[in-house]
């Protein structure tokens, strides 16, 4: 009768769903895939512990001046030397004029300064997740459930490993390889060989996303990034370490909301030599529009 081969097929499904005497079943892998954005171009502030180096320059409402990057110094994590070299790009800043960094100087970047994007494409895929940056469409390809291998050959992205920690994906890098300009934040905070850095990412419920992305605008304007209020955010918390620059290991947020159109817009950067100042500083005074002797085509 059919309700009988039914039942049994039922009852199949279950026994085959069901974990085995003394078994657990397998964690579900939450959902993290899709479009998200932020609106602040640096970095939101620690849940706990020691925080990222902030800028000395504020605006009248008492947020960061992102026209007027200038570190502050003093932060106890930061080394003699490693203070040294954020006084010193600071200092060019307050002159008016912009230091060079990955970003101004179009070239691909390293970890944790790649967060700053605006928005990111997080792809969960059977054995890897891919992370996919509006900058040029910069990506990380991220290997799930497997060890660092015992030699690396440094990258600009470094070699990336994950896992999943009930909701969380847990993301570790080392290996960063050291660029022409060695930055982890827009301060130009420098990084080592020894670079490690954690990221950890899960779901926020509509109103902690709310709450999230208002505590990094009090510390970084809102520039862009439009967000579906009605739907999930992601939380990143990333924690660097680098025993060379760093006095301490330290932490900090960004907030993502879920993009309310997911189809964004490709940020082109197009390398100028001419932004180059005196070999170092980066200027707009000389900027032309780059010439060739002939067509490429």
């Amino acid at each position: 009768m059919n309700w009988r081969r039914n039942f049994l097929l039922a009852a199949l499904a279950a026994v085959m769903a069901t974990p085995a005497f003394g078994q657990t079943a397998a964690p579900s892998i939450p959902n993290l895939s899709g479009v998200w954005v932020h609106a602040a171009l640096g970095f939101g502030p620690q849940l706990s512990g020691p925080g990222p180096v902030r800028n000395k320059s504020r605006l009248p409402s008492g947020a960061s001046n992102f026209n007027s990057l200038v570190g502050d110094y003093t932060n106890p994590i930061l080394k003699p030397e490693a203070a040294a070299v954020v006084k010193r790009l600071g200092e060019i800043s307050l002159s008016g004029r912009a230091f060079p960094d990955p970003d101004n100087q179009c070239l691909q970047n390293p970890v944790p300064y790649i967060f700053w994007n605006f928005t990111m494409r997080l792809s969960q895929l059977p054995n890897r997740v891919v992370l996919t940056y509006d900058h040029d469409d910069d990506y990380r390809d991220v290997r799930l459930n497997q060890p660092h291998p015992a030699k690396i050959t440094p990258t600009l992205h470094g070699n990336s490993v994950g896992h999943y920690e009930g909701d969380t994906l847990v993301i570790d890098t080392i290996g960063v390889k050291l660029g022409p300009y060695r930055s982890v934040d827009r301060f130009g905070t420098p990084y080592s060989p020894a670079l490690h850095v954690v990221e950890r990412y899960r779901l926020l419920d509509p109103e902690a996303t709310k709450e999230g992305i208002a505590r990094a605008e009090k510390e970084w304007p809102r520039v862009g990034g439009n967000v579906d209020p009605k739907a999930n955010g992601l939380l990143l918390e990333f924690t660097v370490e680098d025993e060379n620059v760093f006095t301490m290991p330290w932490s900090a947020t960004i907030t993502y909301g879920k993009a309310a159109n997911p189809d964004y817009e490709e940020r082109v950067c197009a390398e100028n030599v001419q932004h180059e100042y005196d070999g170092h500083f980066f200027s707009d005074k000389d900027a032309h529009i780059p010439t060739a002797d002939k067509p490429d085509f």
